[in-house]
């Protein structure tokens, strides 16, 4: 079984909170501050405006401009009073996404387990700020279902909050896909024009966030004084190497050589981003800082917060070559140029890894990394075109090199198709101290490892 690692308690202002491997009960939430009502809807979005706090599902966006636009399409006023156009679904609707679909993240469903009640919060305050009249928390994980139906007969929130389970699929999550769910269909997404802010669940204006950017709404009502830094921290899922895989929470300008030095790959030859979405980097990239605007920058991205670093000595077209495999297998196959264009791409990889790719792979790989972006109903064929450029840009001496002879690295590790070996664990979560019947069995505290980013990090046993 897998083992991935966690942090010990944090600062105030901080996602991971005073005991990760925990789940935190309601009492143990209001009394460090969660649920209070010193800061209005109207202030809450003021100091989200502020802090420039950005959505943590992959994106980016500004979460205080997406909260504006869900209020504004159903015509409500800065403090959730009617008034203006009434939308044709009714008052908005908030939904909670904890289906995160990248094979390298384990960030949401740890939080949905650990401290559902930080997500809920959130949710409220969103609901409070756009007006929202219902709400859903949308997930695929069992164990996170458990804690957060506890949490809201803990709780009952100030609003109607459904949970509403799917499949754990990498499109899944996509937001059209979430609306479609919970309005009954399949977790596939949908054709844009609408937007779910335009046009969501039943019809009306719905506001598709991210549990992790929710919880950093509930922390900045909390502590407004900390504002700046809960936005610019984040939770990350760093894996790669020999060590195990790390869940834990950095301050954005933290060097990428950094985090790869402090997970024991201090001489990392490079690594996959943002799950995979980011694409392949050079080892060079590592002196990038953790910023959303800097990788940008750079032809990569943070995304869902997942980084992978490649150990010396392995071979980046095996790594590219998993990841094209997971995403073919992920697709939804709605759309006929993401079946082919994913195939093309996984396939075109894997040759390469086996040393059996034609000389004109690379110019096809090219070609496929520019042609075929933005042609698919959601992200996951600009995915595979992104990996392929990636590839192709940080990597070229090893493409050229693959296509003179097999590689032995390639060979050693013998990609096959459907691989997971980009996935990593859920950190198991004990359940809150006074529950009477916890989500999952208690976990013993083995002894601390040193670790990260700054503490030391418990060992604690993952569940798939």
């Amino acid at each position: 079984m897998t083992t991935i690692r966690l942090p010990t308690a944090r600062p105030p202002g901080t996602v991971l909170g005073t005991a990760p491997d925990t789940g935190e009960s309601a009492d143990a939430y209001r009394a460090a501050g969660g649920y209070g009502t010193d800061t209005t809807p109207g202030e809450l979005l003021a100091h989200l405006t502020d802090s420039g706090l950005r959505g943590r599902g992959g994106a980016g966006f500004p979460a205080a401009v997406k909260l504006r636009s869900v209020r504004d399409h159903g015509g409500q006023g800065d403090h959730g009073a009617p008034g203006g156009r009434g939308a044709p679904g009714g008052p908005p609707v908030v939904v909670a996404n904890g289906e995160e679909g990248e094979p390298g993240s384990a960030k949401d469903r740890w939080l949905l387990r650990a401290r559902p009640h930080l997500v809920l919060d959130g949710l409220a305050r969103a609901a409070a700020i756009t007006g929202a009249a219902r709400g859903f928390v949308y997930l695929s994980d069992p164990a996170a279902g458990e804690s957060v139906r506890r949490a809201l007969a803990e709780h009952p929130p100030p609003l109607p909050v459904e949970v509403v389970e799917t499949g754990h699929t990498y499109v899944a999550g996509e937001e059209t896909a979430v609306v479609r769910r919970i309005d009954g269909g399949p977790a596939l997404p949908a054709a844009k024009p609408p937007r779910p802010f335009e046009r969501g669940v039943g019809g009306a204006p719905t506001l598709v966030s991210n549990v992790e950017t929710l919880a950093r709404i509930a922390l900045t009502a909390a502590r407004p004084d900390l504002r700046t830094d809960i936005a610019r921290g984040t939770l990350v899922t760093l894996s790669g190497g020999t060590a195990g895989p790390v869940l834990t929470e950095v301050p954005y300008g933290v060097p990428l050589r950094a985090l790869a030095a402090r997970h024991g790959v201090p001489d990392a030859a490079g690594a996959l981003m943002g799950g995979l979405f980011g694409g392949l980097v050079d080892a060079h990239a590592l002196d990038l800082p953790l910023e959303p605007d800097a990788l940008g920058a750079a032809g990569t991205a943070l995304g869902c917060g997942a980084i992978r670093f490649l150990a010396p000595g392995s071979c980046p077209v095996t790594c590219a070559a998993d990841a094209a495999a997971h995403l073919a297998a992920e697709s939804a196959r709605q759309c006929g140029v993401c079946v082919s264009g994913t195939s093309a791409v996984g396939d075109a990889l894997y040759a390469l890894a086996a040393g059996t790719a034609g000389p004109d792979t690379a110019d096809r790989l090219d070609r496929w990394s520019r042609g075929l972006r933005g042609r698919g109903a959601c992200g996951l064929l600009d995915a595979a075109a992104g990996l392929a450029g990636s590839l192709l840009r940080a990597f070229p001496g090893h493409v050229r090199s693959h296509l003179a002879a097999p590689c032995p690295l390639c060979a050693a590790a013998a990609p096959a198709e459907g691989t997971r070996r980009l996935t990593v664990a859920v950190p198991q979560v004990a359940g809150p101290p006074t529950a009477a019947a916890p989500v999952l069995p208690p976990v013993p505290r083995p002894a601390r490892l040193p670790l990260p980013l700054p503490e030391p990090l418990p060992a604690l046993k993952g569940t798939p």
